[in-house]
């Protein structure tokens, strides 16, 4: 059996997953849900380190151009 979810927003996403899912396929809810909390735990330190390479390349490219 295929799952049909639409994939408008992230936030509906989870909502998916934590409201149909669950009733659908518990064992695979319970798998999905291990990879979104790891990932939510996760992604400030990736926003961090895309603003670094942000400025890290800013910089570089500023000092270039003098």
């Amino acid at each position: 059996m295929r799952l049909k979810i639409p994939l408008w927003k992230v936030t509906s996403v989870h909502k998916d997953v934590s409201e149909r899912l669950k009733e659908v396929s518990p064992s695979l809810y319970d798998e999905v849900r291990k990879v979104l909390n790891e990932n939510k735990a996760e992604r400030h330190i990736r926003g961090g380190m895309a603003t670094k390479l942000k400025y890290i390349k800013l910089n570089k490219y500023r000092n270039n151009n003098y």
